[in-house]
């Protein structure tokens, strides 16, 4: 082969192949690579290439796909390994889409193989409105989930991506959403490095995740998409050789309301100078300008489009035998891929509260009333970032599909979501008499309450009353609070599907309902999931993700990034739901927790087992969930912290021996200053179906096993 075709030879190293191809692009060429719809060079080859697509939780906004459940859904699962085959299937569809889009010439937004997921900050307050995109507020947890979704995504053929994952938005985010363009996200080096940065290094490091996307926000003084913590931290510390995108209009930002820079070409300038590749928005249009200014140099540019190149060229896009080339449109928004969507929304239900109520036995009901303004909606099935589903099917329908022929479903829906009433000419509660009507005419309520994504969500995306979408509280808007005290002072038994990507406080239900299952947002065929935990088809075995607090007064300001007071990990106060909670149908009993050791040296890893027994008559999952204290920390440490999960499905009377390893990483304490360190001293192993707080054991009756051990 020729030396003026080597970038087109297969058997070399992508990066020299980047290198030969970007030497022979004029610096214009290059400069028209490094914003998001990237030009075509027909003279070398090159198609035109739109970098942005989503995939949350699904191939998003580019038409037909498997819609799973929203991403704090799929935490709440405490399931690593379907996650990664969720991740497998959306890679699968995004290739199966991509193969015919590019067949057929189609090169527009949200058409390509580089997929701006997941999201990976921590969900720190419950305020902000994008946290459903989130795994929730434990950095291990989401550490886990999000490197087996990357690996999933990004597939293990040994020479090609299936499809590129993102980890975003790095690296210190979690709103508020109003203030994110002009916000400067002040915190310690010790929350820096022991809370928002573990996720993204886990994924860096473990995953080889492809690409990084920056926030809006400063980060320490320093706009989050050229910051120091770009080069000296994910680059040069933890060797992230990928490419680095900013998120939509964030460059624009640093002139216009960070006010770092004064005009486009110097904030191009100062994003290239950090390593910032490609650009959501239009400002490295003004590179070429940079350059004239004497800001930039070609050379600058250079490592931004060979980094770009290296990654079409991971996917095949240069290549004649990529494997992934033969996937055929008819592996998208498939029965089987469907049908995992279907489980992972059951494994993301979350049973709150259980008074003996459920499961409902339909052969023992006439009736039933299904009430709210969330039970035949479809928005709380897609959260934000979703495609179009082929079906759905809402908490209404799924309940009328299991009950057909067997007793009556009545409905109502009570009030609108959040406005006063439901007809613009009526009076404010125009529907409440129906809804105590329809509940006095049945034997048991079914009440579906929340939120849904059109009021809380991204800035500019969510439309809600508040702004920005973020929620001003916890309460439910509205008039849902009203509905529900009407409802259940009617006195019937009462179950609450509460339906939101974020925790509600939801304090008079806990008293007064018989039974509340968090359904978050739970997929296109969400709907079935719940009808089928209402009716005992499986049992719940989801967990919360994030705590439910009691009241807003429990928490600081929204502002304040600090995480003292924030999360399980550091909370003061009893919360009304805590992390990792969640009951079941079943009665689960843990016993023999031993650990490999009980002493170890700096660095060596921990082995952690426990029997699990199902005790009941009910076939059932349950996540174990392990957890780790420092008793002799000479820093600030974590009440405790996640340290190990597994699921283990059992019929009655089986048992299972479990065991984990516990990384070395879960024994080291951040210091002031910042630094990673392994004390010696003494640890507790905690493990169970649960947390080891008050508030768990007052709701479940039970304690997790512990187990001590030292690092010498």
């Amino acid at each position: 082969m020729s030396d003026i075709e080597k970038y087109l030879d297969e058997s070399l190293p992508f990066a020299e192949r980047a290198r030969d191809l970007v030497s022979r692009m004029t610096l214009e060429e290059k400069a028209s690579q490094m914003v998001y719809t990237a030009a075509a060079i027909d003279r070398l080859g090159i198609p035109a290439y739109n970098w942005w697509n989503e995939a949350l939780h699904g191939v998003a906004r580019a038409g037909t796909a498997t819609m799973f459940p929203q991403a704090i859904a799929m935490a709440a699962m405490f399931d690593p390994d379907l996650m990664e085959e969720i991740g497998a299937i959306i890679a699968t569809e995004a290739r199966a889409k991509y193969n015919e889009s590019a067949r057929k010439g189609d090169r527009d937004i949200y058409k390509g193989l580089t997929f701006w997921s997941p999201n990976i900050n921590i969900f720190r307050d419950p305020r902000w409105g994008r946290g459903h995109e989130t795994y929730g507020e434990d950095p291990f947890l989401t550490a886990r989930l999000g490197v087996r979704f990357v690996k999933g995504l990004q597939g293990d053929d040994p020479k090609y991506l299936k499809a590129a994952a993102c980890a975003k938005h790095f690296a210190v985010h979690s709103g508020p959403e109003s203030l994110r363009h002009e916000f400067d996200a002040v915190i310690s080096k010790q929350d820096l490095m022991d809370t928002y940065l573990p996720a993204f290094e886990a994924l860096v490091k473990e995953a080889k995740v492809e690409s990084v996307m920056g926030a809006y926000n400063r980060v320490l003084g320093q706009p989050a998409c050229a910051n120091d913590l770009l080069t000296d931290i994910l680059r040069n510390q933890w060797g992230f050789a990928g490419h680095f995108v900013s998120d939509c209009g964030a460059l624009k930002d640093f002139h216009m309301h960070h006010k770092v820079t004064d005009t486009a070409p110097e904030s191009a300038a100062l994003a290239v100078k950090h390593g910032c590749d490609v650009n959501c928005g239009m400002v490295y249009l003004h590179v070429l300008t940079a350059i004239q200014e004497g800001l930039l140099t070609e050379e600058d540019l250079t490592p931004c489009v060979e980094r770009l190149m290296t990654a079409r060229m991971k996917l095949g896009l240069f290549d004649r035998d990529c494997p992934f080339d033969a996937i055929p449109y008819s592996e998208n928004d498939s029965p089987e891929h469907r049908a995992v969507s279907l489980e992972a929304a059951r494994r993301a239900q979350v049973l709150l509260k259980n008074d003996g109520l459920l499961p409902l036995d339909v052969k023992n009901l006439t009736s039933i009333a299904v009430i709210g303004p969330n039970a035949d909606s479809q928005e709380v099935l897609m959260g934000n970032y979703n495609g179009t589903a082929s079906q759905y099917v809402t908490i209404l329908e799924g309940i009328h599909e299991l009950c057909d022929g067997k007793a009556r479903v009545y409905y109502a829906e009570g009030c609108p979501l959040y406005r006063d009433r439901s007809e613009g000419l009526a009076l404010p509660g125009d529907r409440l008499m129906e809804a105590v009507t329809v509940a006095e005419q049945a034997d048991v309520v079914v009440l579906c309450l929340g939120l849904d994504p059109r009021i809380e969500g991204e800035e500019g995306d969510a439309s809600n009353e508040y702004g920005a979408g973020d929620k001003a509280h916890l309460n439910l808007p509205g008039l849902q609070q009203k509905l529900l005290e009407k409802v259940v002072a009617v006195g019937k038994p009462t179950v609450l599907i509460l339906s939101s990507g974020s925790a509600l406080a939801v304090n008079f239900a806990q008293e007064r309902c018989n039974a509340i299952v968090q359904n978050f947002y739970s997929g296109s065929l969400g709907g079935r999931a719940v009808a089928e935990l209402l009716f005992g088809h499986y049992s719940p075995s989801g967990r919360l993700p994030v705590t439910f607090y009691k009241s807003l007064d429990d928490l600081p300001d929204f502002t304040d990034y600090a995480m003292e007071g924030r999360t399980y990990r550091y909370l003061k106060t009893a919360p009304l739901y805590p992390f990792g909670y969640g009951l079941s149908y079943a009665k689960f009993n843990f016993a023999d927790l031993e650990l490999s050791a009980g002493a170890l040296r700096p660095g060596e890893p921990l082995t952690a087992s426990i029997t699990v027994l199902n005790e009941s008559a009910f076939a059932a999952a349950t996540p174990v969930e392990f957890y780790i204290r420092d008793e002799e920390a000479s820093a600030r440490v974590p009440h405790f912290s996640l340290c190990g999960l597994a699921r283990v499905a059992l019929a009655p009377g089986q048992s299972q021996r479990v065991t984990v390893e516990i990384p070395p990483r879960c024994m080291s304490l951040v210091t002031e200053e910042g630094e990673r360190v392994i004390e010696p001293g003494d640890f507790t192993i905690f493990a169970g179906g649960s947390a080891p707080d008050e508030r768990s054991f007052e709701l479940t009756g039970t304690r997790p096993l512990c187990a001590r051990f030292t690092v010498q």
